[in-house]
């Protein structure tokens, strides 16, 4: 059996739902399984998936993971099927998301932002937040970010945001 998880993307900011979707099959149809997880608590559930002939077939599944204690900015999305013989976890496939809600209270969506000359960070968060201060909430929500004193002219700065 196999497992393609299409959506989220590696890094996607997400909300109190995630949406996780792709193929999966291999079997007449066959059980899978899902884990919301940022390592303190996780929530998990399952869904069918399969053609009815032994291929493949398209799955989509909402979680709300709004009742999660989640405490860390970012988490991961596992699909993967338990083996019949042994209950082992088998074809994990894991997308690390960032949660929104832990970088901006309420999150809703991100805006994207140009880095114009002579911006940093800090100008950055205080032009949207209203705060520099804030600025550590741009570097969860680009892990492209490695060091937060360099950003370019034309890099790409998703701002987590409430509207």
């Amino acid at each position: 059996m196999s497992i393609e998880i299409q959506q989220p993307q590696p890094h996607d900011i997400v909300g109190d739902t995630v949406m996780i979707a792709g193929t999966a099959g291999g079997a007449f149809e066959a059980n899978f399984n899902y884990r919301v997880t940022e390592g303190h608590d996780e929530v998990t559930g399952h869904f069918m998936a399969g053609d009815g002939i032994g291929g493949h077939g398209q799955f989509q599944v909402t979680v709300d993971v709004s009742s999660a204690a989640f405490t860390l900015h970012t988490a991961f999305v596992e699909v993967f099927h338990v083996s019949a013989r042994d209950a082992a976890e088998l074809d994990t496939r894991v997308v690390p998301v960032i949660l929104g809600r832990l970088l901006v209270p309420g999150y809703r969506t991100y805006l994207e932002h140009v880095v114009s000359s002579g911006e940093t960070l800090w100008s950055i968060a205080q032009t949207h937040y209203g705060n520099g201060s804030l600025y550590h909430r741009l570097v969860h929500a680009n892990p492209a970010i490695t060091n937060p004193n360099l950003i370019s002219v034309g890099d790409l700065i998703r701002v987590p945001r409430t509207l």
